[in-house]
């Protein structure tokens, strides 16, 4: 306990940095409040934020239990598979721009012009995309697929990155030391070291565009989004409370087995 007691006392004290840094934080905070208004608050709000919780309690259970194309479970598949697809499109396209931007396999110019080129794909939201998109393709489906697969290639190839940085070099070092070209130092030193980690990316990214695909719809990019919101623009909540039910059960399913899934993958 003296020893402890003794470190302790000669330990570096930061009081200073703490108060400055708590003093900055309670400052933004407060001015953060600054832009908070209940002015525009009316008493329709507070009715129709009753209507909703009231429809998800009473859901229309025709809509919810129907297998027809406009019934949830319908509409649920489709999202899934506007999210699986784009998920799968996305991570093909982020592989090989990945190597591009890992500073430790190419060039340094290369590697900062593909980080350069991923930020701007990064910036765009994916609502933007959705109604870029959108005018080229039409509404439906397809259109949520390609919007899908761009927004999950900036965040793909940053994590992919980050896993390739992080390897150990002496792999690459003992391959080049042999002749061996770029190609082959990713094929048989990289790939096989990060496939594991590659895939619980991917698996956690496809969470994520589940979200991503519901939002979509909202604009016209197929799945579930679009008649979500044209039930709460006719204040169907009932409806309403049907759709937001299978979204919950879908992702609570979704979140499970990708845990159990990318925990096995992270442990080997």
């Amino acid at each position: 306990m003296d020893t402890i007691e003794k470190q302790l006392k000669v330990a570096p004290k930061n009081r200073r940095y703490i108060i400055v840094v708590t003093t900055i934080l309670l400052f933004l905070f407060v001015w953060s409040l600054t832009a908070l208004s209940f002015e525009n608050m009316q008493e329709s709000g507070w009715s129709i934020a009753a209507s909703i919780l009231t429809g998800i309690i009473n859901p229309d259970l025709e809509l919810l239990l129907s297998f027809t194309s406009q019934g949830v479970p319908y509409l649920l598949v489709e999202t899934i598979a506007i999210a699986f697809l784009g998920t799968i499109i996305g991570a093909i396209m982020a592989v090989p721009l990945a190597f591009l931007s890992a500073s430790n396999i190419v060039p340094a110019p290369v590697a900062w012009l593909t980080r350069l080129f991923l930020i701007m794909v990064r910036t765009v939201p994916s609502l933007v995309y959705g109604l870029m998109l959108i005018r080229v393709t039409g509404p439906g489906p397809f259109a949520g697929i390609l919007t899908i697969a761009l927004v999950s290639i900036g965040m793909l190839s940053k994590l992919f990155v980050d896993a390739i940085e992080d390897l150990d070099i002496g792999v690459l070092e003992s391959m080049t030391s042999i002749g061996c070209t770029t190609f082959e130092k990713i094929r048989y030193g990289i790939i096989p070291q990060l496939f594991s980690m590659f895939l619980s990316i991917v698996i956690y990214r496809f969470d994520m565009n589940l979200r991503e695909a519901s939002i979509l719809g909202l604009v016209g990019a197929g799945g579930i989004g679009a008649p979500l919101i044209f039930a709460m623009n006719a204040y169907r909540w009932n409806e309403v409370g049907s759709i937001l039910i299978g979204l919950v059960i879908l992702i609570l399913i979704v979140e499970i087995y990708s845990n159990k899934i990318r925990g096995k993958l992270v442990r080997g």
